[in-house]
């Protein structure tokens, strides 16, 4: 797998995201003016940085830092539904840890899912990420129901001693 910089591939990037179904975000399927009116409004760029994952010379997804000037961006991560299932995502998870980490000094990474998407859950624990909120009624879907998001993070510290520093959100009980 390797992991590059989007570079205004526009019509490769609105290919990915309109020939694929997103059923665990907002929008389910996106619209090709939807993402070229993202594109002109700049948003995978101003503010972000936008990176391409790919696998066997394929694009298999993209990956979406946000608020990267600041010190705990957040992330969207988007793998084609092929690519799903056989351990990209953690693979471009890990990367992402190591590259906000060692090139962009960043102190912790934050990636929040919806409760019923099992298999992010799962790539998020895999890559070291730590389940730290369960949010109720936190994410409004495109269809105007309402789901529980899960919140998962990394902090510089456990990723630079290599460990998992258990959270402590039961030591009060209120």
């Amino acid at each position: 797998m390797k992991i590059r910089k989007f570079n205004s591939e526009n019509e490769e990037l609105i290919d990915l995201l309109c020939s694929n179904l997103w059923p665990f975000h907002v929008k389910v399927q996106l619209g090709p003016e939807t993402i070229k009116k993202a594109i002109e409004k700049g948003y995978y760029s101003e503010g972000r940085e936008t990176f391409w994952i790919i696998e066997n010379e394929q694009k298999v997804g993209i990956l979406i830092i946000e608020d990267i000037e600041d010190t705990i961006p957040l992330f969207d991560l988007r793998l084609t539904e092929k690519a799903r299932g056989k351990g990209i995502g953690q693979k471009s998870l890990k990367w992402l840890k190591d590259y906000l980490y060692s090139k962009k000094g960043k102190i912790r990474i934050e990636g929040y899912t919806r409760a019923d998407n099992l298999a992010m859950r799962k790539c998020f624990t895999k890559a070291g990420f730590v389940k730290e909120g369960y949010l109720r009624n936190a994410w409004e879907n495109e269809d105007g129901s309402i789901s529980d998001t899960v919140l998962y993070a990394s902090i510089f510290d456990d990723w630079k001693d290599n460990i998992t520093t258990p959270i402590k959100l039961d030591e009060v009980p209120y």
